[in-house]
């Protein structure tokens, strides 16, 4: 009887849970039997590894082999067992020692002739390794994976022969490079700035708040005034990301199969899926759970152009994820959670004919019904509403003023996010109801008004505590330690969906 132990990583949404792959060598019939509860990909496995042995060199043993990836009720797929179940196969049958095994992890596929292939997000058993001080052991091709992590005790072979060699001490593998110059570089530079946009100076100012407190964004206004415009450059107002912070978004995009490259890699990421996109594509899931657009924008924007046109149950998916910053999706082997910690800015027209105003209005039934496309608890998400009008005639034409570039306002929106961070740890827009409380800087009589304000515009509590948030990140950019009155009323000008609403029931 011959037994042979061999460590990996499967992969479960963002995690990497330890996967042991046990190899028994028995006499009997010449047999190869793969359990635990594995995919077809990984039942196919059985042939991958024969071939590989053999075209490398190695004896297959003519016995029966039994194959147990435990634990058993954990679903296995994917060829990334290749590796660990034909070097098991290598120590059960005395082809390489089993003590050198110990404290090693193998993740690969195997190509028929024996070379070690590339495997599909690798970055979160990369990162698992780490936490335990394991060596890993990956295919050279996935160099770049580790890379991202920069754990030195990351190994990697181009070939079972080279492998096998490493393991009975007769050569060495390739390793990380001892440093990572790119990780302190910083983020490359926009090509576009907030500068281009030709007026639309409120909108404008609305877009720093929003990038200073993190505070979710509608743009309403007739076509071609610029809304698409603005939210493409919000990207040039954020700070870049931190190491941890970029590791948690890298994590998720390997897991997606989106590559990440060096020099973006502390860029915060922008999503703009399309109108017709599904609730599947949008917040994630599948037979075997995706992250959706919104885990995708973690860390990030998500932007939804032409918000009115997307499916309302597609939008109403968003509602939760919005306030947990993580989205569950739930199926009938495993329960993955994605986090998705995006802020969300949209843009819509006004009216199905474009523009309330234009010669050929809709009607205030049909501007109602276009408007309801968006559920009351979803627009309740938005701190911010405002307006994106027609530029007044002339001002295409006549020499556009001098404006802030969005290198300047940037400046003010970092020294705003890191006054927020110093003093509650968090943005302003993931303040809670007892850190608002001590934290808004308002005065008894500023609540007062804030909440008469409120029940004057009929609106909900989570409003109340939205505005408290944003008056706060507006004193924040103007460096004041308290929030005054002022800063409430503007808060409060930035509600323009509630003031159209408004103005529609008394038409209707």
């Amino acid at each position: 009887m011959a037994i042979a132990c061999v460590n990996t990583r499967a992969s479960c949404g963002v995690e990497a849970p330890q996967v042991t792959v046990e190899v028994h060598l028995s006499n009997g019939l010449p047999a190869f039997n793969l359990v635990g509860l594995p995919e077809a990909s990984v039942k196919e496995a059985r042939e991958r590894v024969r071939s590989a042995l053999i075209n490398a060199g190695f004896e297959f043993p003519m016995r029966r082999i039994t194959v147990n990836l435990a634990p058993a009720d954990l679903p296995k797929q994917g060829g990334r067992y290749d590796l660990p179940i034909a070097v098991g196969i290598l120590a059960a049958s005395e082809q390489i020692p089993l003590n050198s095994l110990k404290n090693l992890e193998f993740v690969g596929e195997l190509a028929l002739s024996g070379h070690i292939r590339y495997c599909q997000g690798l970055l979160p058993a990369i990162i698992a390794a780490k936490r335990q001080d394991h060596t890993l052991i990956l295919p050279l091709d996935n160099r770049h994976d580790a890379e991202l992590v920069g754990y030195p005790n990351v190994l990697f072979g181009s070939h079972l022969q080279s492998l096998a060699a490493y393991l009975q001490g007769q050569n060495q593998l390739p390793t990380l490079a001892p440093q990572l110059e790119w990780i302190s570089q910083e983020t490359p530079e926009s090509h576009t700035c907030l500068s281009d946009v030709i007026g639309q100076y409120q909108a404008k100012q609305a877009l720093e708040i929003a990038a200073a407190g993190n505070h979710n964004l509608l743009m309403l206004g007739p076509p071609g005034t610029g809304k698409t415009m603005l939210a493409s450059r919000m990207m040039a107002l954020l700070p870049a990301l931190n190491y941890e912070e970029a590791l948690e978004v890298a994590a998720i995009h390997s897991v997606a199969g989106l590559d990440i490259k060096p020099q973006h890699f502390l860029q915060r990421p922008f999503r703009a899926p399309h109108h017709t996109s599904s609730s599947i594509s949008l917040v994630g899931g599948g037979s075997i759970p995706k992250p959706g657009e919104i885990s995708l924008a973690h860390r990030g924007v998500l932007f939804l152009d032409e918000v009115a046109e997307f499916p309302r149950k597609v939008l109403d998916c968003l509602r939760e994820p919005m306030e947990t910053g993580e989205v569950v999706i739930s199926r009938a082997a495993a329960k993955l959670t994605f986090l998705s910690r995006f802020q969300l800015i949209a843009a819509m027209n006004p009216s199905p004919s474009g523009d309330i105003d234009s010669q050929h209005r809709s009607s205030p039934e049909q501007i109602q019904r276009y408007l309801s496309r968006l559920s009351g608890p979803f627009l309740d998400r938005f701190d911010l509403t405002i307006e994106v009008p027609k530029l007044p005639a002339g001002t295409l034409t006549q020499a556009a003023p001098q404006t802030e570039t969005s290198q300047d306002i940037a400046k003010r929106v970092k020294l705003a996010r890191e006054l927020q961070l110093a003093r509650a740890g968090v943005l302003n827009s993931e303040l809670t109801g007892k850190q608002l409380k001590r934290f808004s800087g308002l005065s008894d009589a500023d609540l007062v008004f804030l909440e008469q304000s409120v029940v004057k515009l009929g609106l909900s509590v989570r409003s109340f505590h939205r505005i408290q948030r944003v008056a706060r990140t507006i004193a924040d950019l103007e460096q004041v330690p308290n929030t005054e009155r002022r800063h409430i009323a503007q808060a409060l000008g930035y509600r323009a969906m509630d003031r159209l609403l408004a103005r529609l029931s008394q038409q209707y």
